[in-house]
């Protein structure tokens, strides 16, 4: 485990895939957010998607932690670190792509959610340290279509929640697409703490200064089109 203070705290169908991993809804503001949409399907047989990514590869999510969220973990007494494959990049958070997959459908038609799929970053995350306790957020898991990041949360080592919502994801600042070669970019999304996520941080370190949706930061996805 690394630890960092500094700053403490995504083709024609590619490019339609990719606004799906940055989050679909696009509703929502930086202190407000929407109540994420439904992960349950229509009843109608499935459809075929207008594109799919059936398999997902690199590149990485980052986030740009926000200056608000810094400060509470200062306030707090947290020290922040790196876990795995994740890496600290001129304040961004780094969590590489390792797996997944993305469907599109029509947005006009009645099937819901129109974008389904997962986005993995398997062996990444970071921790918060305060004296003795060490909590180590890890292996996130993006849902398209619902909006939410899930993952594993240890403390001090032993498991305490498998694939837990962590974290809602809004897209109401979303930038344009952008290209860099054969990768897709987009930013612009915001990250927010779940109420289970403070949940789980309040009860960890015996605060309650951890507030539901606080936001963490700005994502920027960038994926592998080829």
């Amino acid at each position: 485990m690394r630890t960092f203070t500094k700053a403490t705290i995504g083709f024609a169908s590619a490019g339609i895939l990719i606004a799906g991993l940055a989050g679909c809804s696009t509703t929502g503001t930086t202190t407000t957010p929407a109540p994420a949409a439904s992960s349950s399907s229509s009843a109608e047989a499935t459809p075929t998607p207008l594109a799919s990514i059936p398999s997902l590869s690199g590149v990485d999510t980052a986030v740009l932690l926000d200056a608000n969220f810094a400060a509470a973990l200062t306030s707090l007494g947290l020290t922040a670190g790196t876990v795995g494959t994740a890496t600290l990049e001129d304040g961004s958070l780094h969590f590489p792509i390792t797996g997944g997959n993305v469907d599109y459908y029509d947005p006009a038609a009645s099937y819901r959610p129109f974008v389904q799929g997962s986005i993995q970053h398997e062996g990444s995350g970071f921790s918060l340290t305060a004296g003795d306790t060490v909590v180590e957020l890890t292996n996130f898991t993006i849902d398209p279509g619902t909006s939410e990041l899930f993952g594993d949360v240890s403390v001090n080592g032993a498991s305490a929640a498998t694939q837990a919502l962590l974290f809602n994801l809004y897209g109401g600042t979303l930038e344009p697409l952008k290209m860099d070669g054969d990768n897709a970019i987009l930013t612009g999304t915001t990250v927010h703490i779940s109420s289970v996520a403070a949940g789980l941080l309040n009860d960890t370190f015996k605060t309650d200064a951890v507030a539901d949706q606080l936001l963490v930061g700005i994502a920027t996805i960038t994926a592998a089109t080829k």
